[in-house]
């Protein structure tokens, strides 16, 4: 999987990645808000979500300390990464920054 993971994040288009674990309350409610984020940015952007419980190893090489954990890459690059609950707003207006 972290052959897989590297691949997705070498896209010329920014990708999402929601570190998130399965028992964790806030990630149901970020689970929901990245519909809605999906739906507005539509092709321009991509939104993987990475079970911590499952790939710990992925999650351990980004550095995830708690879920939920939000990070966008672009051409393999970090560019952007914090934990906790974020808006449909806020997401959505970092994922055009970076599309451009």
């Amino acid at each position: 999987m972290s052959q897989k993971f590297q691949e997705l994040i070498q896209s010329e288009r920014p990708v999402l990645v929601d570190f998130f674990a399965t028992w964790c309350q806030p990630c149901k409610v970020q689970s929901s808000v990245l519909n809605s984020v999906k739906e507005k940015v539509g092709e321009k952007a991509r939104i993987v979500k990475i079970d911590i419980d499952q790939f710990p190893s992925i999650a351990a090489d980004n550095g995830v300390r708690g879920v939920p954990t939000l990070a966008i890459f672009k051409n393999g690059e970090l560019l952007w990464k914090e934990s906790g609950v974020h808006d449909v707003n806020s997401l959505v207006g970092l994922l055009e920054q970076y599309s451009n």
